[in-house]
């Protein structure tokens, strides 16, 4: 009879004890509670359950991060239902024994779960508002280093500007997709990235991306070899070029499980709240992802910006954080130009308080609605132009915002804003309807100059446009930078903005020659003049910029200034009677 209870016993669920006050920190102790092997099982399935999500999102540990909060209040929610479900589950079987303390445990364990979730939930409310711009306009308004600049001395001179980066990023997965198009083994198992980033390489500017998987399945055929290299694209020249990597990168955003760069970056330095991860090359051709870390200046969440980055070779998976004062100056992009512009905005209409920028508007501007990027003094910056709040089509200034350093310099130049300048431009060649690409700033002769490029509906790039800021209805174009530029020099003489004698520089090369022939060709609306000298070099201009030409004659002697050009043709920038 005896062991007939003993194995009934056994066949009994396995019951374990705990002091719930203890796990509740309700601080008083009281009579334990018991609990089923059934709840242990809830338990950790919870935990798988996190454990799962957490690597598949890998959110940011951080007071700072708003899904940190959801998550945490989202946990506490469902440990709030696992013990009501328990309470529930055994109601009837606690009624029929009279062992209500238990079931009260329970329940109190569901207030204080939801409780917990109550106030994570006012913490990231009250946190939000106490981040908001009405308490913090200050705050906003001094995350940027700004200081007021002169144009002409700030901004070097553009003697040549063939070392100007005009490609936008839709030229450039472009030509950067045809550089790898021949490559049968790449492009079947590869595509280029989408994410180009405007670089600094060694002096000369840069458009560069790296391969990405080209779906789940192509990730895990070649996962163990890696990602084979990069495209580099040329702006100046519109060229791209396949690098092939003598170590493949591993660790890339394209990459899935443990190879996946984002949860890499993120799970080796679990608190770091990381907003983007930007590939770049040194100046030795190595790849690396630059990955901004963000803090906040205003409460939790408010007037976010970078205090340093996270450098991970891609190729290793080495990570090293550094501050935004320690970043080599190979690095170009710490700062991205949504954030550079949003900085701007927060001091364009904060700093003179929260009211102001809701009602009086006494000098609040903002930039426009698009930004570019410049490659000057072996650095990048963003570029934009300046407005009143107002939203007129005039500019009130341009600003210039290091990507590196995130230092900032605001040129007060009154003229036409960048897309009245852009449909000038366009206006210029509508009969070819040419689309202009986001302009870049020059310094022409002291003067502020746009300089765009014009694509055909392909997007490929046709010709080169140059608008003047301040009067926006000089517009020179020309199939090359060197001969847009000649042109646009001949205007501001014809205008009486330069000296005739400045449309060529003390370095522009010169000839004296005999002229054999004179030629007038139309093409494509325009007229041009070709002039053959006794040696068989030929000089080209456009009618239009200089209508003296019409007076040259075979036989005349003249000295002429001119640009070289890639397909032999000289563009004459101006010439003077011997």
């Amino acid at each position: 009879m005896a062991d007939t209870k003993t194995k009934k016993a056994k066949k009994e669920k396995v019951k374990v004890e705990y002091d719930v006050d203890n796990i509740s920190g309700l601080g008083k102790k009281k009579a334990p509670v018991k609990v089923s092997g059934g709840g242990i099982l809830k338990v950790l399935i919870l935990l798988a359950c996190e454990a799962i999500f957490y690597y598949a999102e890998t959110p940011a540990i951080n007071i700072h991060n708003r899904g940190f909060y959801m998550w945490l209040i989202v946990t506490l929610i469902i440990i709030s239902v696992l013990f009501a479900g328990s309470g529930v589950a055994t109601i009837g079987k606690n009624l029929k024994n009279g062992d209500t303390p238990g079931l009260k445990q329970a329940f109190k364990k569901t207030g204080v779960t939801l409780g917990l979730a109550a106030v994570t939930f006012l913490v990231m409310v009250i946190g939000g508002i106490a981040s908001s711009k009405f308490f913090n306009a200050s705050r906003y308004a001094s995350v940027i280093d700004i200081s007021e600049a002169d144009f002409a001395t700030e901004v070097p001179e553009s003697e040549n500007v063939s070392n100007i980066a005009l490609m936008d990023t839709d030229s450039a997965r472009i030509i950067g997709a045809r550089a790898v198009g021949s490559l049968s083994d790449v492009v079947s198992q590869f595509e280029v990235s989408e994410n180009y980033s405007t670089i600094d390489l060694n002096g000369a500017p840069m458009k560069v991306t790296s391969l990405a998987y080209a779906g789940f399945f192509k990730y895990m055929n070649n996962r163990k070899t890696g990602v084979p290299g990069y495209v580099l694209v040329d702006p100046v020249k519109n060229e791209a070029k396949y690098i092939k990597l003598e170590k493949p990168m591993r660790y890339v955003p394209s990459a899935y499980f443990n190879d996946n760069l984002e949860r890499h970056v993120q799970m080796k330095y679990p608190t770091a709240l990381i907003d983007g991860y930007h590939f770049e090359i040194d100046n030795d051709g190595n790849p690396y992802y630059i990955c901004p870390v963000m803090t906040s200046h205003a409460g939790l969440f408010g007037a976010m910006d970078v205090k340093g980055i996270i450098l991970c070779d891609p190729c290793t998976g080495d990570c090293d954080y550094m501050d935004v004062a320690d970043v080599p100056n190979w690095v170009d992009r710490v700062y991205d130009g949504d954030l550079a512009t949003q900085k701007y905005n927060w001091y364009g209409t904060l700093s003179g308080g929260y009211w102001n920028s809701v009602f009086g508007n006494k000098g609040c501007k903002v930039t426009t609605d698009d930004y570019g990027y410049k490659v000057m003094d072996g650095d990048v910056y963003v570029y934009t132009g300046v407005t009143s709040v107002n939203g007129d089509e005039s500019n009130i200034g341009f600003v210039l915002m290091n990507s590196r350093t995130g230092k900032s310099k605001y040129f007060p130049i009154a003229g036409a804003e960048e897309h009245s300048a852009m449909s000038a431009a366009e206006g210029q060649v509508q009969n070819l309807g040419y689309i202009a690409s986001f302009p870049s700033l020059v310094n022409v002769n002291g003067i502020p100059t746009y300089i765009m490029v014009l694509k055909d509906n392909a997007g490929l790039v046709k010709m080169y446009a140059m608008v003047n800021v301040e009067k926006y209805n000089i517009v020179a174009t020309g199939t090359t930078q060197k001969e847009a530029l000649a042109s646009y020099r001949k205007l501001l003489a014809s205008e009486g903005l330069i000296d005739a004698k400045k449309t060529a520089s003390d370095d522009t090369p010169s000839a004296d020659i005999t002229i054999a022939t004179v030629r007038y060709v139309t093409t494509e609306g325009e007229t041009y003049v070709y002039i053959t000298d006794a040696k068989g070099d030929v000089y080209k201009s456009l009618f239009a910029d200089d209508e003296t030409l019409i007076f040259l004659d075979e036989g005349d002697k003249i000295k002429v200034y001119y640009a070289e050009n890639e397909n032999g043709i000289r563009t004459l920038i101006s010439y003077e009677m011997k």
